[in-house]
């Protein structure tokens, strides 16, 4: 039988009213073909189940590989659970793997212990497994319940689906509608399957129950709406005409009920011990069958495996004896079976499941909470500590869970407070809950209202604080209160207060002023044996990079030196914000983008902001304007979904510094305001500052001098460097330029004299290349300042600061015109202009360019004919950047980063003489280019 054959009627197991969706899905799925993938969604009971199975049966008919997993909800907090449901059979194939890949399989599955791989090498080794195993039989994937599918194997999927074309793997999910999933977005297409019209309902009915009354059927008719399960399943409760009464139809409940209804009494039908075996596999989760046996012999209630069959005869269960797995045939069957148990009933369960699972603590302790009615401090110790693997995992939302239930079966005291404490730190910090995180807070402060602050309480405090309406005074008070007054010795182990100093080095960068700092540097001094590298390195680079000292640049180097092979955001995030203000978040690049995949993957919201953030700020100075702005629009966006308010303004600000340096003055400067209007009354002077710089760089480019020095010098007063403002640091130049211009040639003079006595050029190439530069610009003599700028260009690694370099190019060829150097003017003009060009920085290409003009420089017709040759990957990025895809989407199609394929644009532009991505499509028609050998 083929697979076309088998969606006929006449045929095993025919789907009335379904032949023209089998047959589209099996298009979009490429089955037979190269592989797809495809999300089936549609309402309860409207049969994607049976559709699922049709596909199957027709799929191994044509000799497809056939593989199911199904979500389970009680599974959802189990790190690759449904990720083991799908490859359990290919453990032998696993060794066809290299090491590597095959390491972090078998660790994510369970099958060995060790630290937790990063998700993106599982993501990885799980596609490379299903390619190596499509090479010799074609493999159709299928996923039911998918909401209910545990994050990472949510996010595993999800990257393997974006990637099935072309390989011989279809991927089907199945999921019910208006359910939002872990897994949005990770399939291309989506797939709504309709209720039955009213000619294959009435056709399905009549074949199905020829007995039912006209009254009945029409009445069924009517209220099931096309619902296959509801026609299927509702009959049994309706008049026939061979039942005593023949019109009396009964009342009807809404759709849901009436089928939850009609399950329950499917399930109370079954002999007693298979009801009780059933509720151990609604419990359980997976459907492993080896530890449903274990939890039968521990209940010891005289009912075991066997006790299925009446089950199985009843379909209402399926047994995969491939991957030796229990399934359930409808997920309203598993509700029916809970909700016809008794909560006695339930908690017996739990407590025979974590006796059954001694070797899996985050089960067991999940289980056990859910045996446990009153206080237990050794089973609320046991679910905090899994919590803790949970969150090691990167599964902050489930970490949270775990701790609110540790709390909820702590005795009352300090203990439950501090549970409660942690669960709103992680939920503030971490996940995005806010709201959640301050019903903790109260719970905590009710739970133990003489009981001081603690650091997690006033960790989540600070965030909501900052978040919400609050001052970044009153979090910093609230801070320091609880990391002076609580009794944790200065412990550097201590992991709650590791993060409340964290957490108070981020309200004090907020603040900007020196004597927020002073507690932080304190508590540092005090930590015992020594503070953390990390701790030590914020205290330099993020508070007063401008007066650190060589230390700093150590520490720094050893943590980037140990970012290789690490996965845990949160080393990550902290790691590049001390890289910020000494300029290598190019070291921290691409761990930073682990990140954010992994948030985009479901991961944590924090993080994922954390990772944008400095993503952004590298881009903006390495010349990747176009990115920073992709990516500045999906961190504002972010911070909206999660009311992450106090970071928003990081995002506002590459908005309005991109813009501003684009010429895009109105709108820069509207968005400099909104972040200094939210920073002034919180105190937040570093956002304030940030947004200084953009309206100062927005000014630069209308040449409106005045108000450039006036935003410049709001950040930093001329002639100082002012003490722990970091950004103070990044306006050097627009104050410098901005006096200079505005004749205060003694206020640029002393700024030049400040940046020296702080040892700046010292900090990084692009500092040092500043130092020179701003020298040069207030220079007495055209000498003095030729020399200068000569200096400043020869900076070693100074180009990598496109926009700046070309700034101090075009100022070096002004200064060379204006001392009557004309000719030899054009070459530092023409670079700057080129550079201008590229970025799309309009406002000083078209100085640039007047410049060239005032030396005698005109535009060459000619040099627009010149052919240039691209490689065969830049033409391809090329070709897919014209089509409109982003550079995460060229990214995915060509298996590079979207960092190389900034870098392959910045390439072709030139060679292809555009400045921007919307001139591509006109650039390739135009033909002047030939393509070369790679």
């Amino acid at each position: 039988m083929t697979g076309s054959d088998s969606f006929k009627h006449g045929t095993a197991g025919p789907l009335v009213g379904r032949d023209s969706d089998l047959r589209r899905i099996r298009g979009l799925l490429g089955l037979g073909a190269g592989g797809g993938a495809l999300l089936l969604s549609g309402d309860a009971g409207v049969g994607k189940t049976a559709v699922l199975d049709a596909l199957a049966e027709a799929a191994r008919a044509d000799g497809t590989r056939v593989l199911r997993a199904a979500g389970v909800q009680c599974e959802a907090n189990y790190s690759y659970s449904g990720l083991n449901q799908v490859l359990y059979p290919f453990q032998d194939a696993l060794g066809e793997l290299e090491a590597p890949f095959r390491s972090a399989l078998h660790v994510a599955l369970g099958f060995e212990s060790g630290s937790p791989p990063e998700r993106l090498i599982v993501s990885n080794a799980v596609l490379l497994l299903l390619r190596t195993v499509a090479a010799r039989t074609p493999l159709l994937l299928i996923v039911d319940d998918l909401p209910w599918i545990d994050r990472a194997s949510a996010a595993v999927l999800g990257f393997v689906a974006r990637r099935t074309t072309g390989i011989r793997v279809s991927l089907l999910a199945a999921s019910r509608s208006g359910l939002r999933s872990l897994y949005d977005g990770g399939v291309p297409t989506e797939y709504r399957l309709q209720p039955l019209d009213k000619e294959s309902a009435d056709h399905l009915v009549s074949t199905r129950f020829p007995d039912l009354v006209a009254g009945a059927r029409r009445h069924l008719l009517a209220l099931a709406h096309g619902n296959p399960l509801a026609l299927l399943e509702l009959p049994s409760a309706l008049p026939t005409a061979r039942g005593p009464v023949l019109d009396e139809v009964p009342a009807v409940l809404p759709l849901s009920r009436r089928l939850e209804t009609v399950f329950g009494s499917r399930v109370t039908g079954l002999p007693r011990p298979s009801q009780c075996l059933l509720l151990v596999a609604a419990l359980e989760g997976t459907g492993d069958l080896g530890v449903l046996q274990a939890a039968t012999r521990q209940a010891n209630d005289g009912y075991g495996l066997d006790d299925l069959a009446p089950a199985e005869r009843d379909q209402l269960v399926h047994i995969d004896e491939e991957v030796r797995r229990l399934r359930f045939r409808h997920p309203l069957i598993r509700s029916a079976v809970v909700g016809n148990s008794t909560s006695s009933e339930r908690r017996a369960v739990h407590a025979a499941l974590a006796q059954a699972l001694v070797d899996q603590p985050e089960r067991r302790a999940w289980h056990l909470g859910e045996a446990t009615l009153e206080p237990d401090e050794n089973v609320a110790a046991l679910l905090e500590h899994a919590a803790r693997i949970t969150l090691r995992r990167g599964d902050a939302a489930g970490s949270m869970r775990t701790l609110i239930r540790s709390a909820d079966l702590t005795p009352p005291g300090p203990d439950r407070a501090r549970r409660l404490a942690e669960a709103a730190y992680v939920g503030a910090e971490s996940t995005g809950a806010l709201p959640s995180a301050q019903r903790l807070l109260d719970e905590a402060r009710r739970a133990a209202p003489d009981h001081k602050s603690s650091l997690h309480s006033a960790a989540a405090t600070a965030f909501l604080l900052l978040n919400g309406d609050g001052d970044i005074d009153t979090a910093h008070r609230l801070l320091v209160c609880a990391i002076e007054t609580e009794t944790h010795a200065y412990d550097a182990q201590d992991k709650a207060l590791v993060d409340a100093l964290d957490t108070l080095a981020l309200v004090c960068f907020f603040g900007a002023r020196h004597d927020l700092w002073q507690p932080y540097y304190r508590a540092l001094k005090r930590l015992k044996p020594k503070a953390p590298p990390i701790l030590s390195a914020l205290g330099r680079t993020f508070s007063d990079p401008a007066r650190t000292d060589a230390a700093a640049s150590e520490e720094l180097d050893e943590l980037v030196a140990e970012l290789a092979g690490v996965t845990d955001p949160v080393q990550i995030t902290r790691t590049g914000t001390a890289a910020l203000y000494l300029d290598r978040l190019g070291d921290v690049r691409e761990a930073a983008w682990r990140v954010v995949r992994m948030g985009r993957d479901g991961g944590p919201a924090r993080r994922h902001l954390a990772g944008l953030i400095h993503l952004c700020l590298d881009d903006y100075l390495t010349g990747m304007w176009d990115e920073a702005a992709q990516l500045a629009d999906e961190g504002v966006q972010l911070c909206e979904t999660h009311g992450y308010t106090a970071f928003a303004w990081y995002f506002l600000y590459i908005q309005a510094i991109v813009g501003a340096a684009r010429g895009e003055a109105d709108e820069a400067e509207a968005a400099a305001e909104r972040i200094i209007r939210w920073a002034v009354p919180r105190g937040a002077s570093c956002a304030a500052h940030h947004g200084h710089h953009a309206a100062a760089v927005a000014a630069l480019g209308r040449g409106d001098v005045a108000g450039a020095y006036e935003h410049a010098n709001a950040v930093s007063p001329a002639g100082s460097l002012a003490s722990h403002v970091p950004h103070a640091l990044w306006v050097t130049m627009d104050l410098v330029e901005a006096a200079v211009r505005t004749g205060r040639q003694t206020e640029a003079a002393g700024h030049v004299r400040a940046m020296r006595e702080a040892g700046v050029a010292a900090i990084s190439s692009r500092h040092a290349l500043l130092t020179q530069a701003c020298a040069a610009l207030c220079a007495a003599t055209d000498d003095e300042a030729l020399q200068l700028f000569t200096k400043a260009l020869a900076v070693p690694g100074a180009q990598r600061w496109p926009f700046d370099f070309a700034r101090i190019q075009l100022a070096y060829g002004e200064r060379l015109r204006r001392s009557r150097a004309t000719i030899e003017s054009r070459g530092p003009l023409s670079a700057a202009l080129s550079a201008f060009e590229h970025l799309g920085a309009r406002p000083w290409a078209e100085r640039a360019e007047a410049e060239l003009r005032a030396a005698g420089w005109s535009r060459r017709r000619t040099e627009t004919s010149k052919v240039h040759t691209l490689t065969p990957q830049e033409l391809e990025t090329a070709r897919l950047a014209a089509s409109g895809l982003t550079n995460k989407q060229i990214a995915e199609r060509l298996f590079l980063s979207p960092r190389t394929v900034g870098t392959h644009l910045y390439q072709i532009y030139p060679k292809l003489g555009i400045t921007s991505r919307a001139m591509l499509r006109d650039a390739l028609e135009s033909g002047s280019w030939s393509q070369g050998r790679h």
